[in-house]
Formats: structure tokens, sequence, C-alpha cells
């Protein structure tokens, strides 16, 4: 049922207590699967990576030089001269030991022959026929990369819950692993609601517009790695917003709408979650995205966004990211932000949290200053094309000062 049922209408809820919502009510539902590591990237890891080799395997040189034992050669003036005794390029062994007096050519990565404890590097030293000059005063162990420095054998080198990058890849392959265990991608299904929307590319009669916000929610789904099945545009029809829900419920472990999350006489879909399910959290104090459902069909996950374009990427940043992440069983991380200046002023009544979509730019002291976009209709997508991110203005402040520090959260860290 609808758990906001009753009387009265609920009210708003803060950003920070939906959020807290979905930490507390929702949990990871995807099954971990083995991919090789070349599909590997953007994943959610699985399981403990571990190394089972230290990482270098034994010391190396971390320079192309000449290695020996600081203890030995005779000193000219700023230089020791030593006698050559031998080359070692990376992927080799020198078959002996270095003695007194003694120096190899050694390069970047080759193992550190027995008697040499330092490298020095070739742009420090001068070769001579047979003999080489090194600086007198380098210290022991300069230029040596010791046995494990970078991982030991037997260390977790990789947590459960990491969305796997490039760096992450790497270092599983550098302790020798060819495949991970990653959870499966989490799958979404997608709708957009509404008798005036038309598909892209098709006729559009008088008092139809072009639907985006599947389009948009769609590549905001797939750069979080979501397996994304997008079922097109629900009309205004209750029955048909029912049996189309719950068939898609029953495939898919979220399921997303756009529009009908609203009070109007044709906004059915929160109405029809609450009679397949639950209606958990309805109405953020927030904007843009007010209205924002976030419930169950059956057991299956439920997320209704606005049908505002911007509001409905706003709202699938702030809050539908967390959810998927949750969903997918990434570990929880804080929503990027920093501080930078404002380049505007803006005044508005408290109770509402609101986000100001703004450009970057540099200011006369080197600082970022944020330059607000100048309207702040819901229905405006170019200003999210316009905008590098979001000013983040809390529910009690009123007004915003020309030169004042401002959280902002840029949207490189919201779309992935």
């Amino acid at each position: 049922m609808d758990c906001f049922a009753g009387p009265g209408p609920a009210a708003p809820i803060p950003l920070d207590e939906a959020l807290a919502r979905v930490q507390r009510t929702y949990g990871t539902v995807t099954e971990p699967e083995e991919v090789p590591l070349r599909a590997a990237l953007g994943r959610i890891l699985a399981e403990p990576v571990t190394a089972t080799v230290n990482v270098p395997p034994v010391a190396v040189s971390a320079m192309d030089g000449w290695g020996f034992g600081t203890a030995d050669g005779a000193e000219v003036g700023e230089f020791r001269r030593l006698a050559v005794v031998g080359r070692v390029p990376a992927g080799s062994v020198f078959p002996g030991t270095v003695g007194q007096g003694e120096a190899v050519r050694i390069f970047t990565g080759a193992p550190i022959p027995v008697g040499v404890d330092t490298v020095a590097m070739q742009e420090d030293c001068r070769a001579e026929d047979g003999a080489v000059l090194v600086p007198a005063t380098l210290k022991r162990g300069a230029n040596i990369r010791d046995a494990g420095e970078d991982m030991t054998a037997g260390s977790v080198v990789l947590t459960p819950g990491l969305r796997l990058r490039a760096q992450e890849v790497g270092l599983a392959a550098a302790v020798g692993r060819s495949s991970l265990s990653v959870r499966k991608r989490l799958r979404v299904v997608l709708f957009s609601t509404g008798d005036e929307l038309r598909e892209p590319g098709t006729v559009k009669p008088e008092g139809t517009i072009y639907d985006a916000n599947r389009y948009t929610l769609a590549a905001q789904l797939d750069a979080l790695g979501a397996d994304v099945r997008d079922l097109g545009i629900l009309p205004d029809k209750p029955d048909v917003t029912r049996a189309a829900l719950a068939d898609a419920a029953a495939t898919a472990d979220l399921v997303v709408t756009s529009g009908g999350a609203s009070v109007g006489e044709e906004d059915h879909v929160k109405r029809v979650v609450g009679e397949l399910g639950s209606v958990d959290l309805w109405k953020l104090a927030l904007k843009p995205g007010k209205p924002l459902a976030l419930g169950r069909i059956g057991t299956t996950p439920f997320l209704g966004l606005p049908g505002n374009p911007v509001s409905a990427m706003v709202t699938f940043m702030l809050v539908g990211r967390p959810l998927v992440l949750r969903l997918s069983g990434a570990e929880s991380a804080p929503t990027p932000r920093c501080l930078v200046v404002a380049g505007f002023e803006f005044r508005k009544k408290p109770g509402r949290r609101e986000f100001l979509r703004a450009r970057l730019a540099t200011g006369p002291d080197g600082r970022p200053v944020a330059h607000k976009f100048p309207s702040d209709s819901s229905g405006v997508l170019t200003s999210m094309v316009e905008a590098d991110g979001l000013v983040d203005m809390p529910a009690d402040a009123t007004v915003i000062h020309n030169g004042d520090m401002v959280e902002f959260l840029p949207f490189t860290g919201l779309f992935a």
C-alpha cells in the first residue's frame, strides 16, 4: 500500500533524509560473475583481490644508470671511479657478484645484482673506457625499489564494492589476475509517461513534444554500468500503466519512470505503484525535482522521476545514482563537491534546498568562479548543456552574494 496515504498531504522530505532512506532500505540485488580482466572496467568488484606475489618480486633498479656498492671505489674529486664488469637489462639476471671497485650498467626494472646497494642515474655519471665515474656523495639505497615496495604477497589489494577504474584493472593484472569476480550488471527497465510525448524521428502533432528524458536517463544509467531495457512511452492510462509496470518488475532489478509522479489527474504512476507495492518516499524538499517517488513494485525497487527534463536529470544525479550504486553492490561514496567563488547574486525563500546550474570560469586571482545560468526553469534542458555542475544552496539559506564561497557539484562526478 501507499505509506503516505492518509487524511493530509505528506510533508516534503529533505534530500539528506531521502539518501539515508536509500542506504537503510535497499541493498545489493546483483549476483557475482567472473569476467575477463579486459571486461572488468566499470564493474563492481564482488570479492577481494589478494596479491599472490610481491610487486616488484625482487629489488629492481628505478632508473637507467650504474649499480655499485657504496663502500667501493677510489674517489676522484666529486666522483668515484669504478670498473664496469657487466650489463643488466630488464628481464635478465646478472650471473655473478659485483665486487669492490666494480659497477654494472643497469636499466630500469632490472634485478639488482648481489653486491649492489645503490644505483646512480646515467645523467649524473661519466662513462670512460671500461670504467664509470659515479657521484661520491650518493646515499646508499638510492634509485632502488625494494621487493614488495608496491604490494606484498598475501595482502588484500582490492576490496569488494569498488567500481573498477583503469588503475584497479591494472593493479589486478600486476598481481597476476586474468579475471575478476564482479557483480552482474543491474537490470533496469526504463519508461517515460505522458500522452504529450513522441519518439524522436517520428511525426510530432501539434501539442506534443519529443521525449528527451528516456535518452538522458538511459545515458546516465549506461554510465553507471547498468543493463538498460528501454520500453518506450506509456500513455496516461492507469490500466496500461499498471500492466506495463507489473510486467517490467517481474524481470528487472529496478524500474525507472519519468513523469506521472505528481498529483495531476493524468499522473497515474505513483497511485499505480502504491497499488502494486509501496511508495516509501514521495516529494522532496528540493528544487528542481520536488515530485519524486521511491518504492517497490512487488519486491522490485522503483524510482519515479519528475517529467521536466532538468528535474529528471538532477534528481537522478542526487537520488537515482546513489540508489543504482547501492543496488549494484558498490560501496557508498559521498557526492563529489568542491568550494568555488559565486559570480552571481541569488535569493530564495527558506525551507527548500536548491541546486543551481552554473558554469565555471577562472577568476582574476586564479580561483574557480561559478556563473549561474540565467533561467531557473526545470524545462530548459540547454541549461544542463551550458552548465559544468550544480551549486548546492542549503534549505535554510536565503541569499548568495557575489564573492561568497559556495559548494559546487561538478557534472564529471555525477555522471559516473
